[in-house]
């Protein structure tokens, strides 16, 4: 149903919210500021009737007064959240008729996000709310209509009738922060919503208008991700009660890490809601349990996710400890800081140093200790056969534990939480991961289903979902050769019509026949027939050794320096190399050092000694990595202190402390890391825009690609419209298994994933014209350009 009018479509919503969605205490129209703030008073008095709060005593002016002085001083959208979900706000008691508490500090109730639709928590529509100019140049402004809770505007709609695009009352709203409106009572708003009838966005409050971003303008949609935008569905989905109340209680973050404010995608909400669920449902006696896991794509926020679940698990009292569990130590550090940034007043996000630590957080009762981050590794040592008391352990077993495994693709099938699992059988194990192991790619004949329990119904949120909502980026991808196709071909030509030269070929005309196939008849890059079989081509006759040398180093090299300049940006984003093992690694960072091409590199991989015959080559290069980045930062690492460099690389390529604004100092700028395994997976720079992969993934490793090319499409700016990636082992193979990777991994949607070439997009037209063609010649028409219309 469309509307000609933006009034008739206001008065349409306003209706439906009233009478059908929950927000059945009235509507105020054409408030003022103070008018809603005599309406909140009247409300926290309602709400405050004991006598050792305001008794029968309405609030004063006076009163009210202190609690927007409290507003005022909070100022921004991400404090204020604090303010809101804080439920209380204290006040000193000026009333003189008050006698039992005058001039007492008493605390007063403003809002609970637990009751939803009951109590006396109260559900208000201020339809165009009058908002003054922040001074005489600017004009008085009104809105179209503020969604209160218990008072307090904390949703803003802007409406605009059919056929007028959603952006202009999304540009509404800015020019409004512009303008400075949403101030005093109005600077409580956390989401802003901008709708006609047939589009709907939502945002979280920017606090300012230079801090919006359109790529932060949310549509909201089902559990299968299919956008909802008409307006009677986000009336019932996204505006009524209890999603309203909920979001504002349980689905905005005052993330402190950013200094952002922040309001969860639909999937982000399905996903917590429904392991939050899951777990109130469950039987903790049950003898085999499982918790399943949520498949979200890498970039999409599982941080985050992940969180939001486990603080509805603790709030609802339905676990004793939720623990979250990372596969390696810095990336616990890198989750710890996020998770507390995310954590409200009311949320301690528990470190653990050592394991002795962990025990004794997991045994406590102190509420404090709910949350927990730590490694798999040191909860794996929890165990008798390590010298652990069986008296702790047992203690920790009575107790209901949810763990919930990031990126556990990775994490799962080792020892470590095989031993876990084995020490602590009562717990729940839920799992997050955008490339979960499938039956196509499964390891030591396990799958993520198989250790986790079933995929979380209604929770997918697939790596083309995100692009096509622009939560992360697409690729361009490039096959990079380092030799030349001819060469290659000849070389094993020759070698499989075992002869020397194409003199002895031309010669035998049965060397001749396997010659010439080839050459010419066989593919360069490996595909797999229906049985997953091998079919033969040039690359699949390639070993190691073609490309373990500096021919194809240097190559390489030489590939990185000359596209350098443009696809850095001159250096604001840094880049990745991906290398096939530690010797490579090292071998590469000499070359670098030896070209003096001023791009500063350092190298990060496993620094274990094996004692081994390529153990003192391995401490030699982490020697001088070490020596050289002291010296070129002002930094003294050594190879003691390994995970100390280790922190400072994650937190320099990142620009997180305390690197924070380490673009405005190039030269304490890290231009290229160096890698083998490590930071492929589950580490986060919006900085990274370039992946160099000097390495190759088999058929059985799809998850892995996913994972490394995710380095580099976190979105940013304009400067950054894709994730880049340039590959170089056996090039031709590589783009079929990319290809194959992301055709298992974006839920069969692989449209938009990579960035669209002239060439391939004159490609695709000739092929529709050729398909049109064939329609018109099937029908009689064999010159379709001079049918009539």
């Amino acid at each position: 149903m469309g509307f000609d009018s933006e009034t008739a479509f206001e008065s349409a919503l306003i209706k439906c919210l009233v009478e059908e969605k929950g927000w059945k205490d009235g509507v105020i129209k054409y408030p003022t500021e103070k008018d809603l703030l005599d309406n909140w008073a009247k409300i926290i008095f309602e709400n405050n009737r004991d006598i050792d709060r305001l008794g029968d005593f309405p609030m004063t002016d006076g009163e009210m007064a202190q609690i927007m002085g409290q507003i005022a001083k909070l100022r921004t959208p991400l404090n204020l959240n604090g303010f809101i979900n804080g439920g209380t706000v204290q006040i000193i008691r000026d009333n003189e008729n008050d006698t039992h508490n005058f001039k007492k500090t008493i605390s007063l109730k403003i809002f609970d996000r637990n009751e939803i639709a009951a109590g006396r928590t109260r559900y208000q529509i201020a339809q165009q709310p009058k908002f003054k100019a922040k001074n005489s140049i600017y004009p008085n402004r009104r809105g179209d209509f503020c969604l209160l809770i218990n008072g307090m505007p904390v949703i803003h709609v802007e409406l605009k009738k059919s056929n007028v695009p959603v952006s202009e009352a999304q540009y509404q709203i800015r020019k409004y922060l512009y303008e400075g409106v949403f101030t005093g009572l109005f600077s409580l708003v956390q989401v802003f919503v901008a709708m006609n009838p047939e589009e709907c966005t939502y945002f979280a409050n920017p606090g300012s208008d230079d801090k919006f971003r359109k790529t932060f303008c949310f549509h909201w949609a089902d559990k299968y991700n299919n956008p909802i935008n008409d307006w009677n569905m986000i009336a019932e989905r996204l505006l009524s009660i209890p999603m309203a109340h909920e979001m504002i209680g349980f689905y905005t973050v005052a993330d402190q890490t950013d200094n952002t404010l922040k309001v969860m995608r639909s999937y982000q909400y399905y996903a917590a809601s429904k392991i939050s669920r899951r777990v109130s449902e469950m039987k903790w006696d049950d003898k085999s349990i499982y918790g399943g896991y949520v498949w979200h794509t890498t970039g999409s926020g599982k941080t985050m996710t992940s969180f939001k679940s486990a603080q509805l698990i603790a709030n609802s009292k339905d676990a004793d400890k939720v623990v979250f569990l990372m596969d390696r130590i810095e990336l616990g550090m890198q989750s710890l800081r996020e998770y507390r940034g995310f954590a409200d007043e009311t949320d301690d996000v528990q470190s653990t140093e050592n394991t002795e630590v962990l025990i004794s957080k997991l045994k406590s009762d102190n509420v404090g200790d709910t949350l927990i981050v730590t490694s798999i590794q040191k909860m794996s040592r929890i165990k008798a056969e390590d010298g652990i008391n069986n008296d702790d352990i047992e203690k920790i077993n009575n107790k209901r534990i949810v763990f919930i495994v990031d990126e556990c693709h990775r994490s799962v099938f080792g020892r470590m939480l095989s031993s876990i699992k084995y020490t602590f059988p009562r717990a729940i194990f839920i799992g997050f991961s955008g490339t979960p192991i499938l039956e196509i790619n499964k390891k030591k004949d396990s799958t993520t289903a198989d250790v986790f329990g079933d995929e979380l119904e209604g929770t997918r949120y697939t790596v083309a979902d995100g692009m096509r909502d622009g939560n992360v980026l697409g690729f361009d991808s490039v096959p990079q050769p380092t030799y030349k196709d001819k060469d290659l071909r000849k070389a094993v030509a020759l070698e499989k019509a075992k002869a020397q030269d194409e003199t002895e070929v031309f010669a035998n005309d049965s060397k001749k026949k396997i010659y010439m196939h080839w050459m010419y008849d066989v593919p360069m890059g490996e595909q797999l027939d229906d049985d997953g079989d091998s079919l033969e081509s040039i690359e699949g006759c390639l070993t190691d050794a073609q490309y373990n040398r500096d021919e194809h180093r240097k190559a390489v090299i030489d590939d990185i320096l000359d596209n350098w300049v443009s696809q850095s940006h001159n250096g604001k984003f840094h880049a990745i190399l991906a290398t096939s093992s530690i010797p490579e690694a090292i071998k590469y960072y000499k070359l670098f050092a030896q070209r003096d091409c001023g791009l500063k590199t350092t190298a990060v991989f496993d620094p274990s000694d094996g004692n081994n015959e390529s153990s003192i080559e391995k401490i030699d290069g982490i020697a001088q990595m070490l020596e050289d980045y002291n010296s070129l930062f002002g930094t003294c690492f050594n190879i003691s202190g390994y995970a100390s460099f280790k922190r400072d690389v994650c937190a320099r390529l990142a620009h997180k402390t305390p690197y924070t604004a380490v673009e405005n100092e190039p030269s304490k700028c890290l231009d290229i890391l160096i890698v083998v395994d490590q930071m492929l997976t589950g580490y986060d720079s919006k900085w990274l825009n370039t992946l160099y992969m000097d390495k190759f993934y088999k058929w059985s490793n799809i998850e892995m690609i996913i994972q490394a090319f995710s380095r580099t499409n976190r979105v940013f700016n304009d400067d950054k419209p894709h994730g880049i990636i340039r590959y170089y082992r056996r090039p031709y193979t590589m783009k079929n298994i990319i290809e194959y990777a992301f055709e298992q991994y974006s839920g069969q949607k692989p449209y938009g994933i990579f960035v669209a070439k002239l060439i391939q997009n004159l490609e695709n037209m000739n092929a529709a014209f050729s398909d049109i063609n064939d329609i018109f010649k099937i029908a009689g028409i064999p010159d379709f350009f001079k049918t009539s219309r």
